[in-house]
């Protein structure tokens, strides 16, 4: 008896499974939605011969440009000069104190002097009999010794005095008066802004088809500028981790044009049959753009990928076909399979 029970209810509880499975998989009926016939536009893709192009980013940067760092140690006693300002060549850029080096200088003066006057003593001795040639020659040694420190020494006290080695523009200052300045140490930034060039950087697939003297398209979008470049210098060897070699394009100069902008160079490419679409058939899906095409009188979603834009017209990488109609107008409220007429 009991053994039977246990069967009896095992069979209710397969029975009662069995029908809610059932009762699940019974669906209502689809609400059958009707959409109303819209009127659009349409035009038909076809391919077209474009010449593609690449783009390469670069900066643009004074050709002449330096680097103003302290030759000897000391603090430095005048900066006449501010961040933006104009200096000519020759201009005083740095002062530094060389208290020491002066001293050592007019150490240098008086012995050359010293030296200068035994050889002419030295001299007319010779001249009577009373010295020899080689006690002059000795003392002749001994000057030019003395007159090479004495050299030595005043140059490196120009040091302490730094002048513009060329007309341009203070575009950095690191330093002020007061703080030490030890050799090598940067202490302003000199850049002729009258030059400029686009220093830009080109895989090694596409730097054999440029060369010297070549015009390439320059785009500064900071400034508002599309203007043609010559190309001035391309490096000999690419550089093995990014693959690319460095070419720097000469432009002219404008009035909006700042060192550090950021430009694009555009390489001129093969001719190429590609699909465009004016560019109101196109909205934005989330990231991704979409369209509709006509078939069979139904609007059609079509997910695509979009390269350029020009004239209006927007270029379709993937997602239509050659031949096919695209709807122009009135797209933005179509939803997929909707009707749809062809406006005469």
């Amino acid at each position: 008896m009991k053994y039977r029970s246990v069967f009896f209810i095992l069979l209710f509880i397969i029975g009662l499974l069995f029908g809610c499975q059932q009762s699940h998989e019974k669906k209502e009926p689809a609400h059958t939605v009707n959409l109303k016939t819209v009127e659009v536009e349409v035009v038909t893709v076809e391919p077209q011969e474009a010449l593609q192009q690449t783009e390469v980013v670069g900066t643009v940067q004074a050709v002449n440009r330096a680097v103003i760092a302290a030759k000897v140690t000391g603090t430095i006693e005048e900066i006449p000069v501010t961040l933006g300002s104009e200096v000519q060549k020759g201009d005083l850029l740095v002062k530094i104190s060389a208290g020491e080096i002066s001293s050592k200088v007019i150490q240098a003066q008086a012995q050359m002097e010293q030296a200068r006057r035994n050889l002419d003593r030295e001299e007319k001795l010779l001249k009577k009999n009373a010295a020899t040639g080689e006690s002059v020659k000795s003392l002749k040694d001994v000057y030019r010794v003395a007159e090479a420190v004495y050299n030595e020494t005043k140059t490196v006290l120009g040091y302490s005095t730094i002048t513009a080695p060329f007309t341009g523009l203070i575009t950095s200052k690191k330093a002020n008066v007061g703080d030490l300045a030890t050799p090598g140490t940067p202490l302003l930034q000199l850049e002729d802004n009258r030059k400029l060039q686009v220093v830009t950087s080109f895989p090694e697939s596409l730097v054999l088809q440029i060369k010297p003297g070549d015009l390439l398209t320059v785009l500064i979008p900071a400034a508002d500028l599309d203007i043609q470049g010559t190309v001035a210098e391309i490096a000999p060897s690419a550089d093995p981790l990014s693959r690319t070699a460095a070419v720097k394009i000469d432009i002219n100069d404008a009035p909006q044009l700042r060192p550090g902008q950021f430009a694009r160079v555009a390489l001129p490419g093969q001719n190429k049959d590609t699909l465009f679409v004016p560019t109101s058939a196109v909205h934005s899906f989330g990231q991704m753009d979409k369209l509709f095409v006509v078939d069979k009188n139904k609007a059609h979603l079509r997910l695509v990928r979009t390269g350029s834009i020009k004239n209006e017209q927007i270029e379709i990488l993937a997602g239509v076909d050659p031949g096919e109609m695209v709807i122009t107008s009135n797209s933005s409220q179509l939803v997929d399979g909707q009707p749809v007429s062809i406006a005469q």
